[in-house]
């Protein structure tokens, strides 16, 4: 199995590309701690994940506030065996879409790059306090295409995961020194509940043009993502660097 005795800490694990992937890694035989903040979905996503015959533990953690961040990842790093071998961090908002800048709400502004790009920031940090003296990790974080290869419905999604790619070129050369892998992943329109919910909001918000359940079936799955993630954990993808771009 691909990641027969990883040690994985993942965010956003309750839903969309997080759950999928923590289900994958699952069947590949990685041990898991995983983050967020729905609950209810958490506790079935955990079910699963231990259905697959993986042990699997769940934090209720917000990645933007900092003690609990680092609480978690210590709590998680003890259930882990004392040592974290991967990090993916998918935790991520989509807010504001289709609002014009001149309208667009500083509010809406600070909580997409709250949760998008300092959570990131916590998350990374805290892990790499683990992974530094070991000289040994994969960090995976989740971008996107919007603001790195193109534009997004909401300025500030699309300037937060301008932000991860930034730290994720940043990361890369100063984690490397300790023998730690950087990389994030560029993921397209997939069916998750985040992309959902844009979909919906721009089509409202512009007259209702086409089809809803067109462009809802055009949504690709998450479990293709989840895939690459997982190799991309894996020993296989040790000579991989930089960003990789899915569909």
């Amino acid at each position: 199995m691909l990641l027969e005795g990883k040690r994985i800490i993942l965010t956003g694990g309750s839903t969309g590309i997080g759950r999928a992937t923590a289900l994958r890694a699952a069947s590949e035989g990685a041990q898991i701690a995983f983050f967020d903040v729905n609950d209810s979905d958490a506790a079935t996503a955990l079910k699963e994940i231990e259905s697959a015959g993986a042990k699997g533990r769940y934090w209720h953690v917000d990645i933007v506030q900092e003690d609990q961040v680092q609480s978690a990842v210590d709590e998680a790093v003890e259930w882990l065996g004392g040592k974290v071998d991967v990090l993916i961090n998918v935790a991520g908002v989509l807010k504001g879409a289709n609002v014009s800048i001149d309208e667009f709400p500083e509010d809406v502004w600070d909580f997409v790059i709250d949760i998008n790009l300092k959570g990131t920031f916590l998350v990374v940090k805290h892990v790499a306090r683990h992974m530094i003296p070991a000289a040994d990790g994969t960090i995976i974080i989740t971008s996107s295409g919007a603001g790195v290869l193109g534009g997004s419905s909401s300025y500030a999604y699309g300037s937060s995961k301008g932000g991860t790619h930034g730290l994720t070129m940043v990361l890369d050369g100063t984690l490397g020194q300790h023998g730690i892998r950087v990389n994030d992943v560029l993921p397209g329109a997939l069916d998750t509940p985040l992309k959902r919910a844009q979909v919906e909001a721009v089509h409202d918000a512009t007259g209702k043009q086409g089809s809803l359940g067109d462009k809802l079936e055009a949504l690709a799955s998450p479990d293709g993502v989840a895939n690459v993630m997982v190799w991309l954990a894996s020993d296989e993808a040790a000579y991989v660097r930089g960003s990789v771009r899915t569909i």
